[in-house]
Formats: structure tokens, sequence, C-alpha cells
């Protein structure tokens, strides 16, 4: 073994979204890390479909962005398109998405991890953990497939799909975690013994098609935005200067009755599948079960990349049989001549309930044993990310023994889906949604770098260039208000924007402020009246769009704002009433049946984490407050 360094600080292990962002985030506040995973060629592999955010998504991967991690970087530089969603909608459901090239997505992500020094790789599997055998276990190890010990002071698990990861394409099924790679066996079997409780997840895939055999000619053109964004608040990336196309289509009732011939041989419906699987992306066979009066669905037909024929067929996620699955998809318009590359299938797997955690995604039951990803019960890269970014700062920080990084869910997103997991736990792949979010108007897409990288710079992640671009955003914003607010306009110049928009002319002098507090007007339609404003936005240079998107939002939902930091600053009050850990809730018999059993079960950390457990009703609440003297 002299070719391998036998100790790490932290050892992570499995190389999707998760672990990558765990590994670059141990490494880069100063851990030497080893990332272990079955195949070093699938590094950061798109296991899916080739496209990072969507909505909340999208606001997770600036969240990400601005704590330090790497997915928006790697999709920016990766990016075939780039869309921002719900233009229609308030600027809290605005939500950036790109459309990637999957090999290239992967290939940014290995690169990436090989220029960090402490980052170390291993291609094998890991069978066993190892621990101290105390009653209080902690991690010292794992044991490889390639009968390797390897010593370490804290251990990622990011199984992904592969733990005892089983296949299924009509009545066939293997084991395997993706396409072309196998699973993993051994950790869950272990774990379970430790004392851990494991359950069974679902998530399907659909066909791939040579895209040289699709006729565009009948498909709805999809084009990107006009003026292109990006993820990434950094400058090291840059807007797409040209785009690739995604395309629409619909099924049919045609389709589906063929999709029909197949259903006595569903994996899904012959009950060869336990897992639970996504609800809010179900496979077609499952839409046109569930949704039987509908006679269509949308596909989106997605490119998989610049220099690849390799098409992904989005909304026709399936494990018929493949017979079935060309048969149907021949009759979807554009398709009548579709050349599979491989058919669509489903993947069945094991997952760890996250109320098993703490916030930081150690285990209750291991000290130094952290989960992220889909063991955890999420569906989505975006969701995966943001885990092991979390759990890779927090095993770095408790190595050195520091006060762990933990996001409210007034703070972001990320705050939310964790908060989420360990609190709620979940029965099916849990997906982020903006409606999860309470606070969803402070948490948006366009102030993600001034929440979060003031905290990233204080942990060591963001650098100082990042933090002096966000101190500058902030005082351009600040300077634009108080322009806005000072410079006042003639009526007759104004009527003449004012009245074409359909908004009620004016009969005095007024502040560009509260015409901008107009739904109809923007800042770029008035800003001619005051020459100031041009002036200082030249001054801003790239940061112009930016600092116009935040200024806008903040002065057109000034008063949304105010109430939603007043209700955050409310409920916080109850996440500063701490409980203990080993509180016997068994004895408090004021305490309902349920709330004593959820709450034993959970063991949450504040009154806040308590008041958001199903089965805790506020007369449970009221009875901890006299408990604890309150």
């Amino acid at each position: 073994m002299s070719w391998l360094v036998t100790h790490y600080d932290i050892l992570v292990i499995g190389g999707g979204h998760a672990g990558c962002e765990a590994a670059a985030a141990a490494a880069n506040l100063g851990s030497r890390v080893l990332l272990v995973t079955m195949n070093m060629g699938a590094i950061g592999q798109m296991s899916c479909n080739p496209a990072m955010g969507g909505v909340a998504k999208g606001q997770i991967i600036r969240e990400i962005d601005a704590m330090g991690g790497y997915s928006g970087i790697v999709s920016d530089h990766s990016a075939v398109q780039f869309r921002m969603l719900n233009r229609s909608k308030g600027p809290a459901m605005w939500s950036p998405r790109t459309q990637n090239d999957r090999m290239r997505f992967a290939w940014e992500w290995r690169k990436t991890l090989e220029s960090l020094p402490n980052v170390h790789f291993l291609q094998d599997t890991v069978v066993r953990i190892r621990t101290d055998g105390g009653d209080d276990p902690r991690i010292t190890g794992v044991v490889t497939g390639m009968g390797l010990t390897i010593a370490a002071q804290a251990v990622v698990l990011t199984s992904g799909t592969f733990m005892n990861g089983v296949m299924h394409i009509g009545e066939k099924h293997f084991g395997g975690g993706r396409a072309g790679e196998k699973a993993s066996h051994g950790i869950t079997e272990q774990l379970v013994e430790m004392g851990f409780e494991a359950g069974r997840m679902k998530t399907g895939t659909p066909p791939r098609v040579d895209g040289r055999s699709i006729d565009y000619s009948l498909l709805e053109e999809q084009m990107g935005d006009e003026r292109p964004g990006k993820f990434s608040f950094s400058e090291s990336t840059h807007p797409l200067p040209h785009q690739l196309s995604c395309w629409i289509t619909y099924t049919s009732p045609e389709v589906h009755d063929i999709l029909r011939t197949g259903f006595d041989r569903s994996p899904m419906f012959a009950g060869r599948i336990q897992g639970v699987g996504p609800r809010y992306c179900p496979s077609i066979e499952d839409k046109i079960d569930r949704f039987a009066d509908k006679d269509r669905h949308q596909i989106f037909v997605e490119p998989e990349g610049w220099d690849t024929v390799e098409t992904y067929i989005n909304g026709f996620s399936t494990s018929l049989p493949e017979e079935v699955q060309v048969a149907a998809l021949r009759k979807v318009p554009g398709f009548a001549q579709a050349r599979l590359f491989r058919p669509g299938y489903a993947v069945e797997y094991d997952y760890f309930p996250p109320t098993q955690l703490h916030h930081t995604l150690e285990t209750k039951r291991v000290q130094g044993l952290y989960f992220a990803g889909q063991i955890n019960g999420t569906t989505g890269y975006e969701e995966a990310a943001c885990q092991g970014l979390m759990a890779g700062i927090n095993a770095h920080l408790k190595l050195h023994e520091n006060e762990p990084f933990i996001l409210r869910r007034d703070e972001a997103y990320i705050g939310v889906l964790i908060d989420d997991l360990i609190t709620k736990g979940t029965e099916e792949p849990y997906r982020m949604f903006t409606s999860r979010a309470e606070f969803r108007i402070l948490l948006r897409q366009d102030n993600a770098d001034i929440r979060l990288t003031p905290l990233s710079r204080a942990l060591g992640l963001a650098d100082d260039e990042r933090m002096r671009r966000v101190e500058l955003k902030q005082q351009y914003v600040r300077d634009l208000v108080a322009t806005i607010r000072r410079e006042s306009v003639d009526p007759d110049a104004a009527n003449e924007v004012l009245v074409p928009r359909g908004t009620s002319p004016l009969n005095q002098r007024v502040k560009l402020f509260d015409l901008l507090l107009r739904p109809q007007v923007a800042l770029a339609d008035i800003e001619h009246l005051a020459p100031a404003v041009p002036e200082l936005k030249e001054r801003m240079g790239t940061l112009s769009a930016e600092v116009v998107e935040q200024v806008e939002t903040d002065v057109k939902y000034e008063g949304y704002l105010s109430k939603e930091r007043e209700m955050a600053q409310k409920l916080n009050r109850l996440e500063d009433v701490p409980l203990e850990l080993e509180m016997d809730y068994a004895r408090l018999t004021s305490l309902s049946f349920e709330a004593r059993q959820k709450l034993d079960q959970i063991k949450p950390r504040t009154l806040g984490q308590a008041s958001r457990i199903s089965g805790v009703s506020p007369a449970d609440l009221s009875v901890l407050l006299v408990y604890l003297g309150r």
C-alpha cells in the first residue's frame, strides 16, 4: 500500500454532485480529503437530464456559488443554453436554468477537483466503515473492495442511487446504480446492524435518441434568452455568446394506448418495484395512469452537448419494455424514425430517513459520519450538491472543534431543505420548490451573493475578490436608491413614458422612486429622465445589470420584504430557545402521545425546530415553554 496515503482527515464516498461539493469544500478549508469513487471517468456525471437549475433549484445553485461551491461555475463553463424561468411572475419566482453539455460538465468538475491540492482520488468501492467500537461510536476509517484499510477522522457518504441499486426495464431487472455501472453492497447492511433505519426509493430516466433521426420541423423550438445570464456571481465565467435550442412536442391518445399495452409487464404496476418514486417527476406510464383525463403530455427534446447527436427526451421517463418504448415514441410528432441510443429505465436504491441526522448532516448514531444527497431521500443534482457542500464544511469544522455552520430557513433555500429533511423527514424523493420556503421573497436568486458571501468569507471559502465585488454591488445599490429618491422629474417628460404603458399620467413633479413603484414601469423606462442615473450606471460597469435588478426588486417589493423580515425575526425567537438533546419527553405527560413520540425520535435542537415537526401542536409548544420556565 506504499502507493497510497492511508490516513486522511476526511474521506468522501461517491463522486457525484454531493461528493464533488463535499470534497471541494473540505479541501478548500484545509482538510486533506480522499474522494473514493467506483469510476474515475464518471466524476460529476449528469446521470439523468443534462440541465442545472430550474424553479427553486436555480436559487440553490446561486447559493452554492455564493458559499464558495463550484456547481454554478461548472454549469456556466459547460452550458449550451441559459433561460430565466418564470419571468412573467414576481421576482421571488425567477429561477435560472442552464442546458448543459453532459461530457463537458463532468470534465469541468474533474478538472476543478484535480486543481485542488488537498483533494486526492481512489478508484475503488467502500464495503465497510470502521468505528472505535465505543458506546458512542466515532468514525476511524473505511475498508475498500480491494482490501485497503484507510484511516479517516470523518466520512461523508454520498452514495447516490448505487447502494443495493437495481435497474428495471420491463420484466428484466439487474444490479446497477446507473446505465453501465454496477451497484455497491455492504454499507446498508452494516448501518442497519448499527441501528440505522433504511428504506427504498426509486427514480427513472427516459430513453436517449439519435438526434439525426428526429424531424425537428415538426417540433416547436424553444430558444435560450436573448440576453443570457449565468449562474456564478464571480467574474471567472461569462454569458454564452451563442446557444443551442431545445424543442417541444407532445404525446397523443395513440401514444398512450401503445404504452398501456406494456402495463402488464411494467415493473411499477406489477409490484416488482417496492421503492417510492418522485411525485413531481413521474414516469410517462404513471402520468397516463394518474391523469387519464389528459389526452396529451408535453415532451422536451434536449440536446446533450455541442458535439454529440445524443438527445434527452425529457418527460418520457419510463421502465416499460424496450419494444413498447420504441413503438410509442415513434408515434410522437417528429419521432417517426427515432433510433434509440439506450432505452429508459427505473433504478431502485437504498436511502436512510434523514430524521436520523443533525442539522450539520452528521448522523446521530455515529460521530464523524455524514450523509449527503440521495441517501437522505432527495432527488436532483442541486439538492444533492448543496448537501455535499454543507456536509464537507461541517465535517471540517468539527475536526477543528469549531462551531457548526447551519443556515436558517430565512437565510437560504439550503437551510429550508436541510431543516425540512431532518425535522419532517420524507417518505418520497424530496424536491425543492419555492412553495417550501416561507421567506421566498427574501431568498431570491439575485441576492444570494449578498445573503451568503459574508458568511462564506467568515468561514474562509470566499476569497477577498468575491467579498470586494459583493461590497461594491451593495454600495452601488445604496447609491442608486439614493439617486432615484433624490431626483424628481417633470410631468410632461414622465407622461411620455407612463401613458403608453397604461398607467395614469402625472400632473406634478415626482421622484423617480415613486415612478418605479408602479408595476408597469421599469428603471430602464425612466432612467433617461434623470442624467444622474445613467452616469451612475456607467460607473457600475459589469455590475450594472445585477444592481438594477436588485434595486427594482427592493423598491417594488419594499412592503412585502419588510413584513417577511419581521415575520422571520418573530419565528427566530423560537430558534433561540434551545432544547436538551437528551431530554426525556416520555415523562412530560402533558404533551400529546404523538408529540412525545415525534420529539423523542427527532430530538430537536430548538423550540423552533420542534414547532415544525408534524404532530407537535401549539398546545405541545406551550407545555415545553412551561417546562423550560419561559
